[in-house]
């Protein structure tokens, strides 16, 4: 059983964050398409809208849910896990994870009723959160150690400003294109 209930909760975790990280890059797209002419800006806001409603309902709220349900069952399972610091560290990404997927739901629904308040290269630099966390789960999990974590998150912070730069050069990249 104990199997089954990881396979799951892993398939779920995997969906979970396709969806996170889908999300973000259509709201990406929703957001550069208000710089469209009409008619182009109200074909593309509406059929963003569908796929955000759908990706988002149909795909990573429920992903989000059976992790979160396959995971409580895991540690029903093997409730000392509970005691270790590998997990307890883990759990503070997962809240990190909530946090995340809640303000995503937040711009999902501002972003659904037209309400723009944050630039396409600001959502380009979210879409790197979701990345983050699940770097450092993956390690944690995989390490089970809170020494080895600490070297892990200095390696996620080195990642970030990899990631950052990498940020800043795309976007240069992407003006001298336009320009």
């Amino acid at each position: 059983m104990y199997n089954y209930v990881k396979a799951l909760h892993l398939i779920f975790v995997i969906t979970w964050f396709a969806g996170l990280f889908y999300i973000v890059r259509l709201f990406v797209y929703q957001i550069e398409a208000k710089d469209k002419p009409s008619p182009e800006r109200e074909i593309l806001s509406a059929q963003y809208k569908i796929m955000t409603y759908r990706l988002w309902y149909i795909i990573t709220w429920p992903s989000a849910v059976l992790a979160t349900l396959f995971a409580l069952m895991l540690l029903h399972l093997n409730p000392g896990w509970l005691s270790m610091s590998w997990m307890q560290v883990k759990l503070v990404f997962v809240v990190l994870l909530f946090t995340y997927h809640f303000k995503c739901h937040q711009i999902y629904q501002e972003l659904q009723k037209d309400v723009v308040k944050y630039s396409s290269n600001f959502m380009r630099l979210w879409n790197e959160g979701a990345t983050i966390i699940l770097f450092a789960v993956v390690f944690l999990v995989i390490l089970k150690n809170a020494i080895d974590w600490v070297y892990g998150v200095l390696g996620i912070v080195a990642f970030s400003i990899l990631i950052m730069l990498g940020f800043r050069f795309y976007k240069r990249i992407r003006e001298k294109n336009n320009s």
